[in-house]
């Protein structure tokens, strides 16, 4: 006969003796260091960016199976936050006011996840689209009380950041230094074991052992994608492959934060051909970091969007409809179309045809002509919006929330609805390193 008391005291021993051992296995998981920390920020990437270009794709995202939250982006002053908030928020654990860099609403200096990781010993890196001195990789590297300080910035991230590569040569020389060829920011760079670039040919023809890279490939930001008709520049599929080379040479590991930057320029301008080749760009990016982190397995990875620009709808205008598609026969941007139109702008048709595939209406072409000369892009833009059913509510950001991924170890600490603040902070618990902000 079974003897179920008995049975049950061999089980409830049992369980007594494995779970404590469970929860030490799990226990001793927490407590793992990660090597490496790469944080992708895709600038003015909402839910629907994700689902417009989703539809422009045609397919699933290749981030689209490690959603795992929600972000909230409000400033210390607004519930609308800029770039600059968004990052020193992203980068320190703590919220300023709209174009503060790196620093509280007072003033104070607040550490960076950047420099905290450089503190540990690990390598760092920043990579953008657009200036590397401008928001987003500023905050990580950079204290300012104003965003528009970038030849300080400049001067800033040299001290501290070891791979730097995007735009931004211009606010690498002074004023002083671009007339008169004094000392500036490149030649303390230089002089200070930097290997220097401007060409995408250079950077392909890196070794890989480099430790200390500059690579600045514009005056200001990179051409967008689909306007380039030359290879002169890299993408930033390149850049990161790049940095990621570099990085990987510090046995104890490195922090890399990679902006898709313009992703909000193309939301700025409502030009939904500009943003979607853009997280093209991104997307593809995100793919060489996923290789990388599955391979090495001591890789975290987190994309998180910082704040939502433009307000873009899918679908829209009294329709049931979504078109987004359509934007797969354009060739470029809005400001590239407007750059060919003649001064009467009477080869609008002519031009629209070449660059959208669209055959404009009399109504169109008039539109295109009656604009004011700072508003042809934007006219030529709302024209492929509708085109597509997308819609826009603003020029600036909004405040709604934005999604975040992550992959890798410890990548479950990073679900649920979160601020913008708690990114850095877990990101120092992974690496395990304190941000001591408050």
């Amino acid at each position: 006969m079974y003897n179920f008391k008995k049975s049950s005291i061999v089980f409830f021993c049992v369980l007594i003796i494995v779970l404590p051992l469970d929860l030490q296995v799990v226990e001793a998981e927490e407590q793992d260091v990660v090597e490496n920390v790469i944080l992708m920020i895709p600038d003015g990437f909402s839910t629907s960016y994700v689902t417009s270009y989703r539809l422009f794709k045609g397919e699933e995202l290749v981030f689209d199976p490690f959603l795992i939250g929600m972000i909230k982006t409000n400033s210390a002053n607004s519930w609308v936050t800029d770039s600059a908030a968004a990052a020193t928020a992203m980068s320190t654990g703590v919220k300023t006011n709209n174009k503060m860099i790196g620093v509280t609403p007072d003033g104070q200096i607040l550490k960076t996840i950047l420099e905290e990781a450089k503190g540990s010993g690990r390598s760092t890196g920043l990579v953008t689209t657009v200036s590397i001195t401008d928001a987003t990789p500023a905050a990580f590297g950079a204290h300012v009380i104003s965003r528009k300080d970038q030849t300080e910035i400049a001067k800033q991230l040299i001290t501290k950041v070891d791979v730097l590569l995007g735009g931004g040569k211009y606010h690498f020389l002074s004023e002083t230094s671009r007339n008169e060829k004094q000392e500036n920011t490149l030649e303390v760079a230089k002089s200070s074991g930097y290997y220097y670039l401007e060409t995408r040919d250079q950077l392909l023809n890196l070794s890989g052992s480099e430790e200390k890279v500059l690579g600045l490939f514009a005056e200001a930001e990179l051409t967008p994608v689909i306007d380039k008709r030359t290879k002169e520049q890299p993408s930033l599929e390149e850049m990161t492959t790049a940095a990621i080379q570099s990085l990987h040479n510090n046995e104890k590991g490195f922090f890399l934060m990679i902006e898709g930057g313009q992703i909000d320029r193309a939301g700025h301008v409502h030009d939904p051909v500009w943003a979607m080749n853009e997280t093209k760009a991104f997307e593809e990016a995100v793919e060489k970091v996923l290789d990388f982190a599955k391979e090495n397995g001591q890789t975290l990875v987190v994309i998180a969007g910082d704040h939502d620009t433009g307000g873009m709808s899918v679908g829209g205008y009294d329709e049931y409809v979504a078109n987004v598609e359509l934007l797969k026969e354009a060739k470029a941007t809005g400001n590239y179309i407007a750059s060919k139109l003649n001064h009467k702008r009477s080869n609008a048709a002519n031009v629209m045809k070449e660059y959208t595939g669209i055959k404009l209406t009399k109504k169109e072409a008039k539109q295109i002509k009656k604009a004011k000369k700072k508003e042809v892009a934007i006219s030529i833009n709302h024209i492929i919006s509708k085109r597509a059913y997308i819609g826009w509510t603003t020029h600036v950001h909004s405040g709604t929330n934005v999604p975040i991924y992550a992959f890798g170890p410890r990548s479950h600490l990073f679900s649920g609805n979160l601020d913008n603040t708690d990114i850095p902070k877990k990101i120092a618990e992974v690496m395990g390193v304190e941000i001591s902000n408050k």
